[in-house]
């Protein structure tokens, strides 16, 4: 496929946009489970399973070089601009530049790429919690400006060590492909028309 056809243009543009309303969306609603502190930490792997059919689908939509990443980069770069740390956007340029590098390795119409893209790319979201052991008094200065409880703050920083960030990722990773097989189940109609297998 040429460079030209392959390009972005207006309408893709329009479509991440609307993709990105209803991701945001979605995640912020998942996201209230964290007001519990043993819940922030199943937060990604549940955000990924919710949101598989949504990504999937936009993969399908939209399957074109650099879509995966706008999509992916919108959120962590809007969650730094709020003052969260550099941590965010830091890490998550990681996972989600790996999303879109395995994407385009299935020439975006392989259904496996396509669900490890996905799964990779869902990682990002414990990139929120990686802040507790990256740079601890930057994000317990930031949980206490928006008003977080101190017994809330202490809870957080007991829950989280290096083991439990690790399986905070692999629980994301993991709910990604649970996601992924799941939205391939409910838009089989659009996979087939997008001629994803």
């Amino acid at each position: 496929m040429s460079n030209t056809v392959n390009r972005l243009k207006v309408k893709d543009f329009i479509t991440i946009g609307v993709f990105f309303v209803i991701y945001f969306v979605v995640l912020f609603a998942v996201g209230m489970i964290g007001i519990v502190p043993i819940l922030f930490l199943v937060y990604p792997f549940t955000a990924a399973l919710v949101l598989g059919t949504v990504v999937m689908l936009f993969m399908a939509k939209v399957g074109k070089p650099w879509a995966l990443f706008i999509l992916g980069m919108l959120t962590p770069t809007i969650m730094f601009a709020m003052g969260h740390t550099y941590i965010v956007p830091l890490i998550s340029l990681i996972f989600i530049g790996f999303a879109e590098f395995i994407f385009r390795k299935g020439q975006f119409k392989s259904f496996k790429h396509n669900a490890f893209a996905y799964a990779t790319f869902s990682c990002w979201s414990a990139t929120s919690i990686m802040q507790i052991l990256l740079v601890k008094d930057r994000y317990v200065a930031l949980m206490q400006k928006t008003g977080m409880q101190p017994d809330y703050i202490a809870k957080m920083e007991e829950l989280v060590s290096v083991p439990v960030m690790a399986l905070v990722v692999v629980g994301a990773f993991i709910g990604g492909l649970i996601g992924a097989l799941i939205g391939k189940v409910m838009l089989k109609k659009h996979f087939e028309k997008a001629g994803i297998v």
